[in-house]
């Protein structure tokens, strides 16, 4: 139970670990990563800001190692709850949004509704400055209402 536990309360913290790296290290730092994913279209299959993909899986590996080596202990479940929000942005933000494979064109669901006039929101400021919506899986409601 306790497994299941941390796997969960990590899975929603990585929202706000998710919202403070695209707002403060995607927008700021490590903006010219981050850059042509602001751009209106995409010229190559692999984008610059995929790098964050890798960064993210990095402690996630770790910790799959090191928790799995220490007899599957807590270590194991933070690396599973960030791999499974890893999974779910994946989906939501390159599948559902940015269309980059075409699983799922056509949505009724409210709450991806929701979710892609957000991020439509975030994106049509092409610069690094003046953004908004940087969250992932919660947006402020005000979009499921649009």
């Amino acid at each position: 139970m306790i497994s299941f536990l941390i796997t969960i309360v990590v899975f929603l913290l990585m929202e706000g670990v998710t919202w403070l790296t695209h707002k403060y290290v995607m927008h700021g730092l490590m903006w010219y990563f981050h850059a042509d994913h602001h751009q209106p279209k995409y010229e190559h299959v692999f984008e610059r800001n995929d790098i964050f993909f890798v960064i993210f899986a990095i402690p996630s590996i770790v910790l799959f190692y090191y928790g799995s080596q220490g007899g599957f202990n807590y270590l194991f479940f933070i690396g599973l709850g960030i791999t499974i929000y890893g999974f779910c942005y994946f989906m939501i933000h390159d599948v559902l949004i940015h269309q980059r494979f075409k699983w799922f064109k056509n949505t009724k669901n409210k709450y991806l509704i929701g979710l892609r006039k957000a991020h439509k929101v975030h994106h049509k400021h092409l610069g690094k400055e003046d953004g908004e919506c940087f969250g992932m899986l919660f947006v402020p409601f005000k979009y499921y209402k649009m």
